[in-house]
Parts: structure tokens; C-alpha cells; sequence
């Protein structure tokens, strides 16, 4: 398991999708997560087949956030030209950690 962290600062355990399997795979099936999804390389996302609303967050090769979205089930997401990576966590979850664009994130074990 590793973590999401901004500026020095824990914002949720995370999970890597680094497989085309696993980013095909991404959150479906599940009822829930405890943290974020990271996915990469990814350029867009959907959320066909989810059992939950989710945040998105479109970041560069950098992990820098371009841009934030709100997608809710069944939906299929428009792909973000700069986009390299993306975090999905749970509808809410940036609005708690505060997860705003031009945000940079790392990963760490």
C-alpha cells in the first residue's frame, strides 16, 4: 500500500492501477474505497458499471492536478489532453482533503 501526499501532508492511502488490466479494472465491483485510485497512464475515466459517485483528478506526467470533476454513475468522462494520471477516490473525499488544481502529489510507500 502506499500514500497519497501533498506538500508533506498524508491525504489518504492509495492504491496504483499501474497494469492495463488493473486500469481497466479500476473501481468496478466495489461498493467503496478507503483512499484513492490512482491510474496511469490514464487521460479519462468512466464510471459505467459503478455502485458510487466518484471525484476525479486529471493530473500531468507530474503529478500536478489540471483539474478536478465530480462524476456520477454511469457516466462517461470527456478526455483531458494534458492529462498523464488520474486519482478517483469517493465523491467528497477532495472536498475533505481539499485537493484543489495545481495541487502537486506524490506517491509514497
Amino acid at each position: 500500500m502506499a500514500w497519497l501526499v501533498r506538500d508533506g501532508e498524508v491525504l489518504a492511502p492509495l492504491e496504483v492501477a499501474g497494469t492495463a488490466r488493473a486500469r481497466a479494472r479500476g473501481l468496478l465491483g466495489r461498493d467503496g474505497i478507503d483512499g484513492a485510485l490512482l491510474l496511469r497512464p490514464a487521460a479519462s475515466v468512466h464510471t459505467l458499471g459503478m455502485r458510487f459517485p466518484i471525484d476525479v483528478a486529471f493530473c500531468d506526467a507530474g503529478l500536478v492536478v489540471l483539474a478536478t470533476t465530480r462524476m456520477a454513475r454511469w457516466r462517461i468522462g470527456a478526455p483531458r489532453l494534458r492529462a498523464r494520471a488520474v486519482v478517483e477516490a469517493e465523491a467528497g473525499a477532495f472536498d475533505r482533503w481539499g485537493l484543489r488544481p495545481g495541487d502537486t502529489l506524490e506517491v509514497r510507500p
